[in-house]
């Protein structure tokens, strides 16, 4: 495998340098921030990040106040036991998308938010506690006990939350490929998905940088080069 330096040294080139790399970083991740992260946040990414999916995200971004007021503000602890009629009016409000399937999916993922935080004593604190080296058992588990959290909403809801994770984009993918890495050009096997885990591992042993900026770096090395304000809209 490609040592992780000379990917960096490719990103840098592209990008006119280690110091204009390095402010198209995003800060590294804080599990201690992430510890107090409330519980209607962690509800409230996930549903912009299942809405957003197959969607412009700078809808959801304009509509997102009407989101908030829809959704109570998104606790927990009150949308998992409104009747249904709460939820069948939301089909027909103009506040948000009016996705039948999405928006029962922020019922089913409040009782997913509020099983965990018994179990935990909040989201952020279960999510604070998972390791990095493992995101492909959490994205698994997201996947199973949440709804529509599968696939890349997963890994946009990790990232835009503030864990510290790799994303499989598709700059990502072909960095991993031409880095020697036998995956399919459309990770979804478990077994291209351990690989890739692995690999990861390797690379954050080898440099100590957070796994975000692996990623991001990565990413940043390789396919078409976008300007940095480009990149700010679409993580890796």
């Amino acid at each position: 495998m490609t040592p992780f330096s000379v990917i960096r040294a490719r990103a840098e080139a592209r990008k006119g340098g280690p110091e204009k790399l390095a402010a198209l970083l995003p800060p590294k991740p804080d599990r201690e921030s992430l510890k107090k992260l409330p519980d209607d946040r962690a509800l409230a990414e996930m549903t912009k990040r299942v809405f957003s999916a197959g969607f412009a995200w700078s809808v959801i971004e304009a509509k997102w106040p009407g989101f908030e007021e829809a959704f109570l503000g998104f606790a927990p602890s009150r949308l998992a036991f409104e009747p249904d009629d709460f939820w069948d009016a939301l089909a027909k409000d103009a506040r948000i998308v009016r996705n039948a399937a999405k928006i029962q999916s922020v019922r089913r993922n409040a009782a997913f938010v509020l099983a965990v935080a018994k179990e935990h004593g909040s989201f952020g604190r279960f999510l604070a506690g998972w390791p990095s080296s493992d995101e492909i058992g959490l994205l698994d588990l997201l996947a199973q006990r949440g709804d529509r959290l599968g696939g890349m909403s997963g890994q946009m809801f990790l990232r835009f939350i503030g864990w510290d994770g790799f994303a499989t984009s598709k700059d990502v993918v072909a960095c991993l490929r031409d880095a020697g890495l036998d995956v399919a050009e459309e990770p979804k096997s478990k077994g291209d998905l351990r690989r890739i885990q692995a690999q990861f591992n390797a690379w954050a042993e080898e440099t100590a940088l957070p796994y975000v900026h692996l990623s991001r770096i990565c990413a940043y090395s390789i396919g078409e080069n976008h300007g940095g304000e480009q990149l700010t809209e679409m993580p890796d």
